[in-house]
């Protein structure tokens, strides 16, 4: 029962590659070109059939410049990452703002935490930045949270008066 309805659903697939050959369902747009076709790159898959409007895996290598760019505060980039030295990194984009850590002890302690950081605005300010910290047992207290965001803000402060001196 699975074989007939996988055959039947391939069959209606259109492209002209099922069990209708080149004939469309209905007349509907089998060798008739409009702007549409025209606007959309046309690509011949494995099968010879062509592919329209849709792309390929090595498109996403293809750099497109769409012309916006989003900053991030530099001082809480680098506070951000001082504070949290003791933590392994497991993603880290400086184009959206966003750290993503492991799990890691801080010095001194014997809890294990993990973070994201995500800093939104290139203002030094503490509405730019948001600290999510969780511990292996759930998310840490309120507390613990702030202080870890004050901790980077404070050395975002630093960074820059340490700035200012050259």
């Amino acid at each position: 029962m699975a074989g007939l309805v996988a055959f039947s659903l391939t069959a209606c697939g259109g492209g002209g590659g099922g069990i209708f050959g080149s004939v469309g369902l209905g007349g509907a747009r089998d060798n008739v070109d409009t702007e549409e076709d025209v606007a959309e790159p046309i690509l011949e898959g494995r099968d010879g059939m062509s592919q329209v409007g849709q792309t390929s895996v090595w498109d996403l290598f293809k750099r497109t410049d769409t012309g916006t760019t989003v900053k991030v505060n530099r001082y809480l980039w680098n506070a951000s990452l001082d504070v949290l030295n003791f933590l392994p990194i497991q993603s880290i984009d400086p184009f959206t703002g966003v750290i993503v850590t492991g799990y890691g002890t801080p010095p001194g302690g014997g809890r294990a935490y993990r973070a994201t950081v995500y800093i939104k605005d290139p203002a030094l300010d503490a509405r730019s930045l948001t600290v999510a910290l969780a511990s292996q047992g759930g998310p840490v207290a309120a507390g613990t949270q702030r202080a870890v965001e004050d901790a980077i803000l404070a050395r975002a402060r630093e960074l820059r008066i340490e700035d200012r001196r050259f």
